[in-house]
């Protein structure tokens, strides 16, 4: 068995982007602990949003949703996979950047008065998930470079289908963030200027031919 599975990973070695979770994981945590929150964030559109436990579902089903993405792209499509690993990768550096020289947080969370299974899903989302390392938003930024390289692909037996759910699960993941407190409207904000920034500076790579450079012609290669 691990001799296949490191059969597979020569044959693919573009699957060792993946190690950069490593990275991310000990510095979110290593913020989580031990940097306190210094800036608050806050916006006055943030009161007018009522908290509404049921957005629990679509905010719990970010974690498929991305690395199902992920785990999708790397075995059907390597280039887009190693797009998206670019764009996604950049904007968790760039926000853990963010959160190590501007730790931020927000106030924004109420006492949770119903009592059903949502609920208590919440209450203990809240136990592991903190109000700190909030703007810019990587679920939000996560999200929105997911959908887009969704939208990239064209090898989808029903396309639009596909296409369509996933904008309505990215829109319904961006809003769990504010509907459930997790997020102010400016973390959101944010979370998606930092991807649609990164999406251009890799299109504007692609046309200059940066990304993926072509072949020299064959007579250049003779010696």
């Amino acid at each position: 068995m691990k001799e296949k599975i490191v059969r597979w990973v020569k044959a693919n070695p573009h699957c060792l982007a993946l190690l950069y979770f490593v990275v991310y994981v000990i510095w979110f945590f290593g913020l989580e602990f031990f940097r306190e929150p210094v800036y608050w964030i806050t916006c006055p559109l943030d009161a007018y949003i009522p908290f509404n436990e049921y957005f629990v579902i679509p905010y719990g089903l970010w974690f498929p949703y991305f690395l199902g993405a992920l785990a999708f792209f790397m075995l059907k499509e390597k280039t887009l996979f190693l797009k998206l690993c670019f764009v996604m990768f950049t904007g968790m550096t760039i926000c853990l950047l963010i959160y190590t020289i501007w730790p931020n947080a927000i106030d924004l969370r109420q006492e949770i008065t119903r009592d059903n299974l949502f609920s208590q899903i919440v209450a203990l989302l809240r136990t592991v998930d903190t109000s700190t390392n909030v703007c810019p938003s990587i679920h939000v930024a996560s999200t929105v470079a997911v959908h887009w390289a969704i939208c990239r692909y064209n090898g989808f037996r029903k396309p639009l289908l596909t296409k369509g759910i996933s904008f309505l699960l990215a829109v319904g993941i961006c809003a769990s963030t504010v509907f459930l407190k997790q997020h102010s409207i400016v973390d959101v904000f944010w979370g998606v200027v930092l991807t649609a920034a990164l999406i251009l500076v890799l299109l504007l790579w692609e046309r200059k031919g940066r990304i993926l450079p072509k072949a020299a012609p064959q007579h250049l290669n003779r010696g």
